[in-house]
């Protein structure tokens, strides 16, 4: 079916991963609402300012690009009418810091420990995307001006955590991370090569080889653009379904949609030792070792599951660099599970796999859903962010630097917060009990998890046990937030959003 969006009314960042677009620099804010009027003009204004999804030529490519989010209680703050507010869901409307249960932040990713700006109360969330520094701070400054004009309708929030003593810093600062001649990379602070398999849904792509892998797994191996409705508030989602909570009228939830942002910080230097430890006892590379807890192999990003071990590897590797890009590309998305069913190839437990099985939750029962991806499909979530920081010792845990991740998502509770409580910080779908994900699941260090590494029935060798791993990521801050269409953006500007 094809899917044919308005892409004038859909904000750019929910369309577009801006990385991909050499948008190598990025910086995010955060706004308090201090008076309703002068809030929604504030709104208006930055609204001439917002990117939206229609596709770029290499003339109408920005510099720069801006996105604008709001929490429920910043909608509250824009004087939105109760029976609009009402129609959001619970898990926006709580808020990330009252879900912490649910999404495992707990010891030092405990709100108590956030950046010093999660201990107020956003209402705004204003991100600026560009192709240099200067297009950014020239972003940035213009913001700052609108900010000024407003005449106190807004206040933009400090609190940021920076190296050393500054630690009330008025924006996040994200880059991707560049090697040693100074070329941009799709790494993170671990070393692993990031944003690869990104989902792709109906009205987002014309190209069927971006769907490879990507999409939803069919039962004759096709892939499939998974249901708009799963990541667009308005249309249609894999149950053939409208939302069944969503904000009055249909206008301000049409072509939203919902955005997690967590700024994750990583403990490199845990990561550092904990991979030479278990390496000592590991029968494999440790960069074998380390490419099972992630399901990529960190130089390239070759799946686990089609090089499982090193010689596999350096035969994928010998293919990798003959392929032409399209090559490269379907090399590096276009596979399954279903041949691995046990997790001997790649683990259970590595990253990629727990949040898309790609249909293997089946666990070889042939046909026992109407599709592979039945059990999947609903639980995908589109990915946006980029690094933060620098690693100036790789000793150590402290410094600034991580992640800023950002989910969008129609369903922040069946999506987004399944994920991070069900398969990532519990294992019960994958016949795992309480096993954590290595990368990411919140470690305790007083009762220190462990994981099995499976291994082929007739191989003859006993499975490999991954003991006492440490939190590797913690959580510094975040939010839901409602990203709406520009439509809505004009509605809540000029105070016209009517719910009757």
């Amino acid at each position: 079916m094809t899917q044919n969006l308005d892409l004038t009314d859909i904000q750019g960042n929910i369309i577009k991963a801006y990385g991909a677009f050499n948008f190598t620099k990025a910086r995010y804010l955060f706004l308090r609402i201090d008076n309703g009027e002068r809030g929604r003009n504030f709104v208006g204004a930055v609204t001439t300012k917002v990117t939206s999804a229609v596709r770029w030529d290499k003339n109408s490519k920005p510099s720069a690009t801006t996105n604008i989010g709001f929490t429920f209680s910043g909608l509250q703050a824009l004087e939105l009418p109760t029976a609009s507010l009402l129609g959001f869901p619970e898990a926006f409307a709580m808020g990330m810091k009252k879900r912490k249960d649910i999404l495992g932040d707990d010891g030092p990713s405990d709100p108590i420990h956030w950046d010093k700006i999660w201990q107020e109360t956003a209402h705004i969330w204003l991100s600026i995307n560009g192709q240099s520094t200067q297009a950014v701070d020239e972003r940035y400054q213009w913001i700052l001006k609108q900010i000024e004009a407003s005449d106190g309708g807004v206040t933009l929030l400090t609190g940021h955590r920076g190296e050393s003593d500054e630690n009330d810093l008025p924006y996040q600062d994200a880059s991707v991370l560049y090697d040693a001649d100074g070329n941009p990379t799709p790494k993170e602070h671990f070393g692993y090569t990031d944003g690869i398999g990104d989902p792709v849904f109906e009205g987002q792509t014309n190209t069927q080889a971006r769907v490879l892998g990507r999409g939803k797994l069919t039962r004759s191996g096709q892939w499939e653009p998974l249901a708009t409705g799963e990541f667009l508030l308005g249309h249609v989602d894999e149950a053939m379904e409208y939302p069944q909570t969503a904000p009055a009228p249909k206008l301000l939830a049409h072509n939203g949609t919902y955005m997690v942002y967590r700024k994750l910080h990583e403990n490199v230097g845990s990561f550092n030792r904990f991979l030479d430890e278990q390496s000592e006892t590991y029968s494999g590379s440790k960069e074998l070792l380390a490419a099972k807890f992630s399901g990529r192999w960190r130089d390239n990003g070759a799946p686990v599951v089609i090089a499982p071990d090193d010689a596999s590897k350096a035969e994928w590797d010998k293919y990798y660099a003959a392929a032409d890009f399209a090559g490269k590309k379907r090399m590096l998305i276009d596979f399954s599970y279903n041949n691995d069913i046990d997790g001997a190839k790649c683990p259970i437990s590595a990253h990629i796999r727990r949040i898309n099985p790609r249909g293997s939750l089946e666990y070889g029962v042939k046909d026992a859903f109407e599709r592979p991806g039945a059990l999947v499909d609903r639980r995908r979530i589109l990915r946006r962010g980029l690094p933060y920081g620098e690693v100036k010792d790789a000793t150590r845990d402290d410094g600034i630097h991580g992640i800023v991740f950002m989910a969008l998502n129609a369903d922040i509770n069946r999506q987004f917060e399944f994920v991070q409580q069900q398969w990532i910080n519990y294992a019960n779908d994958f016949k795992e009990g309480n096993d954590k994900e290595v990368l990411l699941g919140n470690h305790d260090a007083e009762n220190p998890g462990k994981v099995v590494f499976q291994v082929a029935k007739d191989s003859g060798e006993p499975p490999h046990f991954v003991n006492n791993i440490p939190r590797l990521v913690e959580t510094r801050g975040g939010d839901y937030f409602f990203i709406p269409s520009i439509t809505a953006l004009k509605m809540i500007a000029g105070g016209i959003v009517d719910p009757t």
